[in-house]
């Protein structure tokens, strides 16, 4: 069984190349992130041609996300439990499906900006809701996994250079703490080989040439439970899929169970 994580930064912008990765990759589950689209305008005919079926949690503007299966979707939740708001508003950044014999979660973690801005404190009780919400399936016997864009590198060695992130987000204490506490839970990092270079970055940013000069970012995890880490076979990142025109700023993460 093959599973994926893969923040698109729009679905609409980015179908044509969703639509012929999902042939030529052969995945079974993906877990994407930034729909940037209105649930009624996901395209899921065009996946549903293909064999897919999609459990979306999306509004439009810069969030949603989805799972797409072609070996079953159900048992689906949409957001967190307690899930906190921002600005008033509770953003589609959660959903998770029951895909043939494995759960997954699909997220997209707040950014939180700059470290002295609201959506920071945001952030980190974002974490809490994920942490409460996933603890349940975390210790089960069931394979289980978190995918998702989690906007922080769980250490130095998953960014190009850590100092030039200093006194910014995704490397913080704080962040690196909440990443800790989730996989207290029962997951661990299931880290992907990269297919070019030392480290598996899986975003690269689109200013400066941050992708030509691998400047990247390990942002892209998958925290599977015992019994998904157990089942793992392969897992890496499909560095190719950022190249080219139209290219999303994120590579998809890949990993293939045993299951």
């Amino acid at each position: 069984m093959r599973i994926a994580t893969w923040n698109v930064n729009s679905i609409t912008a980015r179908l044509p190349r969703l639509l012929a990765w999902l042939e030529s990759s052969g995945t079974d589950v993906l877990c994407l992130q930034e729909a940037k689209v209105a649930e009624d305008h996901f395209p899921f005919e065009e996946l549903r041609e293909r064999g897919y079926e999609a459990a979306v949690h999306a509004t439009g503007r810069w969030n949603g996300v989805a799972v797409l299966s072609r070996v079953g979707l159900e048992d689906v939740v949409k957001g967190l439990p307690g899930e906190p708001a921002y600005d008033g508003v509770v953003e589609p950044r959660a959903v998770s499906a029951t895909c043939g014999p494995v759960r997954v979660w699909s997220v997209y973690v707040p950014n939180g900006r700059e470290v002295d801005h609201p959506h920071y404190a945001y952030k980190l009780r974002w974490f809490e809701a994920l942490k409460a919400a996933v603890a349940g399936d975390a210790g089960g016997t069931r394979p289980f996994a978190v995918l998702g864009d989690y906007n922080v590198a769980p250490t130095d060695d998953d960014v190009f250079d850590v100092s030039a992130f200093e006194g910014s987000t995704h490397v913080t204490a704080a962040e690196r703490a909440a990443l800790a506490s989730l996989r207290e839970t029962g997951l661990s990092d299931i880290v992907p080989r990269p297919l070019k270079y030392e480290h598996p970055y899986t975003y690269w940013d689109y200013r400066q040439l941050g992708f030509p000069k691998n400047r990247g970012m390990r942002i892209d995890l998958v925290y599977g439970n015992a019994p998904f880490a157990k089942a793992v076979e392969d897992a890496y990142v499909d560095r190719e899929e950022r190249k080219g025109k139209g290219a999303s700023d994120h590579a998809p993460v890949v990993v293939d169970l045993a299951v």
